[in-house]
């Protein structure tokens, strides 16, 4: 008689897989209202994300201050040098990325005095973040 086990083996999404990505993720909100000047928050998401929105907020009166996001830390100089960074730059400035991806940065260099704030919001998909490769090379940290 033939093993029916293999049957009832639960399987994952992938990377490759087009339906973890057609259907909605579930939603992870997060966000900073004390990131420094020359400062650096690491964002780590729970799964690979569907989608990312990055919203530069006011942390207190006045306007906010300018803040960077890229996929790897400004440590490598790769990231600053080769401008590997969007930049948001006015109170309620945003973007948003379709893009899969399990880590984000953002961080400051300006003059502006204060702290930063800022919300960042993700669709996660089912995919396992130990599933994902790091994003590094060409585009992320190569100068």
């Amino acid at each position: 008689m033939a093993d029916q086990t293999n049957y009832f083996k639960h399987q994952f999404s992938g990377l490759g897989s087009s339906g973890a990505y057609q259907v909605s993720g579930y939603p992870y909100i997060t966000g900073s209202i004390s990131l420094a000047n020359s400062g650096e928050d690491h964002i780590r998401f729970p799964g690979v994300t569907k989608s990312v929105t990055v919203i530069n907020r006011p942390s207190g009166s006045g306007d906010a201050p300018d803040i960077r996001v890229h996929f790897a830390s400004i440590t490598d100089s790769g990231v600053v040098n080769g401008r590997h960074f969007i930049t948001l730059t006015s109170n309620k400035d945003s973007m948003t990325m379709n893009v899969k991806c399990t880590d984000l940065f953002i961080s400051r260099d300006d003059a502006t005095a204060g702290n930063a704030a800022y919300t960042v919001f993700a669709e996660i998909t089912g995919i396992q973040k130990e599933q994902m490769f790091p994003l590094t090379g060409s585009g992320i940290t190569e100068q």
